[in-house]
């Protein structure tokens, strides 16, 4: 339990007293968290045998465009509603579309020297420069792994994978 007193909000220190209090006119409703955290508009709980206050006032309902019977001087005057407008295109400043990025579940670190790191970028700027191709090094690398692996399921012992990594 708080010890924070509950204090009255403004519609409880500032209401009608004369006649036109009993049939008040809503203007505008409270918010629902207003209505949970206000004790005054909360109400008192209903005694036995009484309806709710939910039960005795008939549900508003909004009409759209006004007054129901056509009396609205200004309906001539109102704008249709906007039609929903869908986001521009990404301009692609004379690149190809790019296709989805391919996910990826695993994941593995390789240590690299400066030099190779050096030689990658190099021929991803040349891939780019000179053949129109934009990719980033993981592609280039998995790129890589893909053709020595397909070489070495080919041609197995004569392969460019296994020559390097003996020796020959």
């Amino acid at each position: 339990m708080t010890r924070r007193p509950v204090l009255p909000g403004a519609a409880e220190l500032f209401r009608r007293t004369d006649a036109a209090a009993a049939t008040p006119e809503v203007t505008e409703l409270p918010s629902i968290s207003a209505t949970v955290s206000s004790p005054a508009l909360r109400g008192a709980a209903p005694r036995r045998g009484e309806p709710t206050p939910a039960e005795t006032t008939a549900p508003l309902t909004l009409v759209p465009g006004g007054a129901a019977d056509g009396d609205d001087a200004l309906a001539a005057y109102r704008a249709p509603a906007p039609a929903p407008m869908r986001p521009p295109a990404r301009p692609t400043r004379g690149r190809p579309t790019r296709t989805e990025r391919t996910k990826h579940d695993e994941k593995i670190t390789v240590y690299i020297s400066a030099d190779e790191l050096l030689a990658l970028e190099s021929a991803r700027l040349t891939l780019r420069a000179e053949h129109g191709v934009a990719a980033d090094r993981g592609r280039i690398v998995r790129e890589a792994i893909a053709v020595l692996l397909a070489d070495l399921g080919d041609r197995g012992e004569e392969s460019v994978l296994v020559r390097r990594l003996t020796g020959r």
